[in-house]
């Protein structure tokens, strides 16, 4: 009984929380580490010793089911500032990153995450790490990007078409020879003018495009500007 009461009373002792683990350095990318944000704490969460940062997500479908079929889960994060789908498009839309799922509750994360320390921290008390692949980009958007993961013997390894193409986002690198703009600095990440070359970002979207190469453009599937036809 002591035990039981001394686990409802812990600051979210019984809470279940989740983590993941974006490993793109296969592809040429970086090691990510993200939780939801909504868990014990709105800050970072400190666990086996690594620290993950609050980004939201959504996620859905990672139940196995009666039926025998492979799950595909989908991962639903933001995309503030258009960052991580800029991210993403660097690393060929992240296909075959893996992608780890962890998760225990809060009564067992690392003391680091507590102001007076936590007796009960136990970094090898968790479910155990589930791992899929990143199968295909769904969709993206400014606010979120949506990708489908599935395990590693469930991933093709040839997607055609290979580039995907996102209605509405641009899908090539700024000032790049697919881009072939090499004009003056325009804008800021946030659609603010600007004179400043450090401060130069495109925002990926027909706008932003237009105000590179001026409005008398029209709009193809994915408008770099290689494919951009004035009228």
């Amino acid at each position: 009984m002591t035990t039981v009461r001394s686990d409802v009373t812990q600051l979210g002792a019984m809470e279940l929380v989740e983590m993941f683990v974006f490993d793109a350095t296969a592809i040429g990318g970086d090691v990510l580490r993200w939780h939801p944000g909504t868990t014990i704490t709105s800050g970072t969460v400190i666990w086996q010793g690594q620290t993950y940062d609050p980004i939201p997500i959504m996620v859905d479908g990672f139940e196995i089911t009666a039926t025998g079929k492979l799950p595909r889960p989908t991962l639903t994060a933001a995309n503030i500032g258009g960052v991580l789908g800029n991210y993403l498009r660097s690393i060929g839309d992240g296909l075959k990153a893996k992608v780890i799922r962890k998760r225990t509750l809060g009564k067992y994360l690392d003391a680091a995450n507590f102001p007076d320390g936590n007796p009960y921290a136990n970094p090898a008390t968790a479910f155990p790490d589930e791992t899929f692949y990143v199968a295909r980009k769904v969709n993206e958007n400014p606010i979120f990007v949506e990708i489908e993961l599935a395990v590693k013997f469930d991933v093709q390894g040839v997607m055609l078409p290979r580039r995907q193409v996102i209605a509405g986002i641009c899908q090539w690198a700024y000032r790049s020879a697919e881009c072939s703009y090499a004009g003056p600095p325009v804008e800021d990440i946030n659609g603010n003018p600007t004179t400043d070359p450090n401060l130069d970002r495109c925002r990926k979207t027909l706008d932003a495009c237009k105000a590179r190469f001026g409005k008398g453009v029209l709009r193809t599937s994915a408008f770099p500007a290689s494919l951009l036809v004035r009228q």
